[in-house]
């Protein structure tokens, strides 16, 4: 099976912007490099038989050897999606790059739970969900479903009823939206590149070392 990684290139302004403050647009691009590197290596190292990264932006010194890269398409979040597996063909297992914990292993036993079952569905703290499995590309899976809202999960899981499937619930895993998120989860997986550079610097803010005003901006 696959691994379908949905993600942006980690560009300042454009990714992670919720971490600032108390973050710069610069430093919150590096944490979402860090988070994405992460994520891509974990797949790598998964015993999926192609990795494959729906892109929205230009590849950089981040992205490992091993992967089909495919431009994301569409306009709203829900298209871009709907495009991806399109281009990616199932069956697969969908993430992104706010996960940055997530495990080969955590993968493989998703792969396997997915090969058991018509689909899964990995549910996120906030009312979200950080993995969705099927076995065949839907073009009407997002159709309806609110994104980055708490009752995001809810209504996917509803769509997913509507077409016939039944999703078994992979583990909850917590994503990182805010910089409370970033902390918590650095702090669960202090050793890889996410964990390190947002525990360096959460240190540095917490010893005040970034800029009072930067940490008041809006």
């Amino acid at each position: 099976m696959r691994i379908l990684v949905v993600a942006k290139s980690p560009v300042p302004g454009r990714v992670k912007t919720r971490l600032c403050p108390p973050l710069s647009l610069d430093e919150a691009a590096l944490v979402a490099e860090a988070a994405l590197a992460d994520t891509l290596d974990a797949v790598r190292a998964s015993a999926a038989h192609e990795c494959v990264l729906a892109l929205d932006g230009p590849p950089g010194p981040w992205l490992p050897e091993g992967f089909r890269v495919l431009p994301q398409r569409g306009t709203s979040f829900a298209e871009r999606l709907t495009a991806a597996w399109d281009d990616c063909g199932g069956p697969a297992l969908q993430i992104g790059m706010d996960t940055p914990q997530v495990t080969a292993r955590l993968l493989d036993e998703a792969l396997e739970t997915l090969a058991d079952n018509d689909s899964v569905l990995g549910l996120a703290p906030d009312g979200g969900w950080w993995a969705l499995g099927l076995h065949a590309a839907q073009p009407h899976a997002f159709t309806g479903v609110p994104m980055s809202h708490a009752t995001t999960s809810l209504h996917q899981r509803r769509v997913l009823h509507r077409l016939g499937l039944h999703p078994a619930l992979l583990p909850t895993v917590a994503d990182v939206d805010t910089w409370d998120d970033a902390v918590a989860v650095a702090a669960g997986a202090p050793d890889g590149r996410f964990g390190r550079r947002v525990l360096d610097l959460a240190r540095r803010v917490e010893a005040s070392e970034i800029p009072a005003e930067r940490e008041q901006a809006s």
